[in-house]
């Protein structure tokens, strides 16, 4: 089982990034999937998750009204648009699924709820 995520990269504040995170080896289009990230030297933090059918969502509040959490239309990968990114939006990007209940709209903010990781993405953004 892999999730494979891409699509950071070196930005300058107020620019955009697309985040893709794509799974392979099993069918994860009946759970929860999320983004979070890690900065140096700090705890990793929820960004923002999104349901099966996409009809719930959640946001950080340090990201709200700038990024938007979407999934494909076989509902097995994820993506995340940042828009306005900022500096402190510096931080490897992971994208994680929350296997502990199919059909689930109780979107978990706590790392240790989500079982699959992707490798992460690394986003820097300088002022």
């Amino acid at each position: 089982v892999q999730l494979q995520a891409c699509g950071g990269g070196l930005v300058q504040a107020g620019d955009s990034l697309r985040l893709s995170c794509a799974a392979s080896g099993r069918t994860f289009n009946t759970y929860i999937m999320a983004w979070f990230r890690q900065a140096p030297g700090k705890e990793r933090q929820f960004v923002a998750g999104i349901n099966r059918s996409g009809s719930t969502k959640h946001y950080a509040d340090s990201v709200k009204g700038r990024f938007t959490i979407s999934r494909g239309v076989a509902k097995n990968d994820v993506y995340l648009q940042m828009n306005n990114l900022k500096p402190e939006d510096t931080a490897v990007y992971y994208c994680a699924v929350d296997t502990r209940t199919r059909f689930s709209s109780v979107l978990s903010t706590a790392p240790a709820e989500y079982e699959y990781w992707g490798q992460g993405t690394q986003v820097t953004v300088s002022s």
